[in-house]
């Protein structure tokens, strides 16, 4: 059986999220104005890239350049499925389309997992700023595979800046903010400020995040407060995602643990 499923998320420098399964369907030659990265999942995939013959299977992500014609096609009768982000050129510059064409493909594990992970926080639109601290520290990875140097804010992870993240995220906590926001307020780049967090505190920005609204959420359920008006008081945008956070933090429902 073949199917698509297609959206726009709300993390910046990703411009489309695809999921599809296809058994005999054959892209056509053509090209994109956004980097196309992708994963296989199951099966094998065929594809000529600027008239060379390559092949994708489950083990690595593959970036496709812009403006780069290439088709694709099943590389055997079963099919395959495939994870794919559209990527804008403000992440992955135009000066990396050379080193793209010569090696799209990058034979490392734990960044498919790592790829395989953003593309699912991505399919949760409640969990956007999860996605923005997962795709911040997948891009350099991509950048740096095409032979990118390291932004000169991207070394030492930082205490100050941690805590000054904390400190946003703590004043943000209702409201929310993205790590882009973060970034241009600190003056660093997104993945510098997840690495400094993860290190200072040995928790992730996101998990921080969730855990800090668990916590005012515990407390104004105690006061009586309706479930659905706790939920859009302490950030989540919606019911379903507030109940999962909260029973996976507290071991029960939001309404079995408000009193009366």
């Amino acid at each position: 059986m073949q199917w698509v499923r297609a959206w726009k998320p709300e993390v910046p420098g990703i411009h489309e999220v695809f999921h599809a399964r296809f058994v005999d369907h054959a892209y056509p030659a053509h090209t994109h104005d956004a980097w196309t990265v992708f994963t296989v999942d199951e099966g094998s995939i065929a594809y000529d890239l600027e008239r060379r013959l390559r092949g994708v299977t489950v083990s690595k992500v593959t970036l496709l350049p812009p403006q780069v014609v290439h088709d694709g096609r099943p590389a055997a009768s079963a099919g395959y499925r495939k994870r794919v982000l559209y990527v804008g050129t403000e992440v992955l510059g135009e000066e990396l389309i050379g080193p793209a064409v010569d090696e799209p493909d990058i034979l490392d594990p734990s960044l498919v997992r790592s790829f395989r992970s953003l593309h699912q926080a991505l399919g949760d639109s409640g969990d956007s700023f999860e996605a923005e601290a997962i795709f911040a520290l997948v891009a350099p990875r991509l950048r740096r595979h095409l032979g990118a140097r390291r932004l000169a804010d991207d070394s030492t992870p930082g205490v100050s800046i941690a805590e000054e993240l904390r400190g946003l995220l703590d004043a943000r906590l209702s409201v929310g903010i993205t790590l882009a926001e973060a970034g241009r307020i600190l003056e660093v780049s997104p993945a510098h400020l997840v690495r400094s967090f993860t290190h200072r505190f040995g928790i992730s920005p996101h998990r921080y995040l969730i855990g800090r609204r668990i916590e005012a959420a515990r407390r104004l359920l105690l006061e009586g407060q309706p479930v659905a008006r706790v939920a859009a008081d302490v950030g989540f945008n919606d019911q379903a995602h507030f109940a999962r956070h909260f029973k996976r933090h507290v071991g029960t429902t939001p309404g079995a643990y408000r009193p009366g």
